[in-house]
């Protein structure tokens, strides 16, 4: 189930929608690096190729990957 909330990015409200488990991982990543999830956001967004929602989910993923180290 996909939650929808609104966030500042770029100056501006925007909207993203993303699961649960994406919105913590989005938050705890955002606090392990000591700044805001808009901050980290902006960061994505900066970069990002396609699809915002689906760019939060990759670089989500392979900071996960990152901390756990190669398998």
């Amino acid at each position: 189930m996909l939650r929808k909330r609104s966030i500042r990015l770029n100056g501006h409200r925007t909207s993203l929608s993303l699961e649960p488990e994406f919105w913590s991982a989005l938050h705890a990543l955002a606090a392990t690096e000591g700044r805001t999830v808009s901050a980290l956001v902006a960061e994505i967004d900066r970069t990002r190729a396609g699809n915002l929602s689906s760019a939060i989910r990759v670089h989500l993923l392979k900071a996960l990957s990152a901390y756990r180290g190669p398998t």
